[in-house]
């Protein structure tokens, strides 16, 4: 899997990435979407297994290619997995799909209007394993409350500093300081945010680029000087709660960015529809999500 193939495909393919990166608190909500209730399964295992049947079933859909899904986000435990056989990262690559990995650990709890990440112990050990596995980059979420200016320093410069332990190991960072979409400050945390983001792109080392997962601004456009910037591969967004068509809808407005969704991507998605019906939705999906991708 040659890195800079990879990081073209990410520059310049016409699509968006796919979040499939739902781990162990998120799981039992995600599996209950796709028509699967906790009394399906017995133990944290099995919930595992139905999940990476539901993530496998997506991958090998023929409506899920790199004609429109330029990248995908995986679960520590997918990474680990296979798909069809094949190592779930190559299983991706084959399709023209990026492969990233989800590293963070979840959320402290809230200080300063935000949520730092949590602890990564062991995370030198994951970040060579997924190089080895053949990951491009990694992910890592924290989440933004309020327009609190000392807490969203703290956010990004966490970010940040994740960030370069992950370049250290040739990786590429996307960092996601998520802003929770039904504060009353939204508008006001986002230019602080934005800033606290230019502060730390201008401080990257020459030639060390990151990529960006955000909430979809208020103002459209509003990240335009991050999707330009220099040292920013690429900036996606997140779904936040919005539901599919209002996340693309407000997608299509920012020029330059393109989907990372989750919840948006596998809405309407059932474990009880036959493969036919299975790929239709999914395609419809793709391709509604493909389209807010580059209209800008």
């Amino acid at each position: 899997m040659s890195k800079t193939e990879q990081a073209e495909t990410i520059r310049n393919g016409q699509g968006f990435i796919a979040a499939l990166d739902q781990s162990g608190g998120s799981t039992p909500k995600a599996l209950r979407l796709y028509g699967i209730e906790e009394d399906a399964y017995g133990s944290e295992a099995e919930m595992f297994d139905l999940i990476h049947a539901m993530r496998s079933r997506i991958v090998e859909s023929p409506a899920f290619t790199g004609d429109r899904v330029v990248g995908a986000i995986l679960f520590e435990m997918t990474m680990d997995r296979d798909i069809g056989g094949v190592p779930s990262a190559q299983a991706l690559w084959n399709k023209g799909v990026v492969p990233f990995l989800k590293i963070d650990k979840g959320l402290e709890a809230e200080a300063n209007g935000v949520q730092l990440m949590k602890d990564m112990p062991g995370l030198d050990d994951l970040l060579s394993r997924a190089a080895a596995k053949g990951i491009f980059g990694t992910k890592e979420r924290s989440v933004i409350n309020a327009a609190n200016p000392e807490g969203i320093r703290a956010i990004v410069d966490q970010q940040f500093a994740i960030g370069a332990q992950v370049a250290a190991h040739g990786l590429m960072p996307i960092l996601e300081p998520e802003v929770t979409i039904t504060i009353a400050d939204k508008a006001e945390a986002e230019a602080i945010l934005r800033d606290e983001i230019l502060r730390c792109l201008d401080a990257l080392p020459e030639g060390q680029q990151v990529m960006l997962k955000l909430s979809l601004p208020t103002e459209a456009n509003f990240y335009k000087p991050l999707v330009d910037h220099p040292k920013v591969l690429k900036v996606v967004a997140l779904s936040g709660g919005y539901s599919r068509d209002e996340a693309n809808a407000l997608l299509s407005q920012n020029t330059g960015m393109i989907a990372s969704f989750s919840r948006a991507l596998t809405e309407g998605l059932s474990a009880q529809q036959s493969d036919a019906e299975f790929d239709a939705k999914l395609g419809d999906a793709i391709q509604s999500i493909y389209e807010a991708s580059i209209a800008g």
